[in-house]
């Protein structure tokens, strides 16, 4: 290991507000590769592991995301790194290109997933403001039968 620091489990659990349980779960469905460990079987998460917890949790939280969505994304994710790295390393241009081409199909893909994800957001929510507008005006319709009531009833 390098001078790079990394954290135990339950550390990166505070950390993230999750439980070492969730972490475990997430190495046993693949989210999360296998973490370093310690002579006593400690797992030790990286800055990069760390860094993958993160995504997964502002997919999860955030966009509701399910598991197996969340795992298609940091597959493509790391789909995106591997090409990345083939391109740079890449010495001809027409290696490079099909990186940089296989690398925009699965970004496209992604945010078509998100756009997906966003239109049901914004579906959800105008319902909401739907009903909303409505609660508004009966309301409103009750305040006036109110002030109506108090009126005869004081005159």
């Amino acid at each position: 290991m390098s001078d790079e620091r990394y954290l135990q489990i339950g550390e990166v659990a505070e950390q993230l507000k999750l439980t070492p349980r969730t972490l475990r779960y997430y190495e046993e469905i693949g989210l999360l590769e296998p973490p370093s460990r310690m002579e006593g079987g400690f797992r030790l998460y990286s800055a990069a592991d760390i860094n993958r917890l993160e995504n997964i949790v502002q997919l999860k939280r955030l966009l509701g995301f399910s598991l197996a969505e969340i795992k298609q994304v940091v597959e493509a994710m790391e789909s995106l790194k591997l090409l990345r790295q083939e391109s740079r390393q890449a010495g001809d241009l027409e290696t490079k290109r099909d990186s940089l081409r296989m690398g925009l199909e699965i970004l496209e893909q992604q945010v078509e997933v998100l756009d997906g994800r966003l239109g049901q957001i914004a579906e959800l929510r105008d319902r909401y403001h739907e009903r909303s507008l409505r609660v508004r005006e009966r309301l409103e319709q009750i305040e006036a039968e109110l002030l109506a009531v108090t009126v005869n009833t004081s005159s």
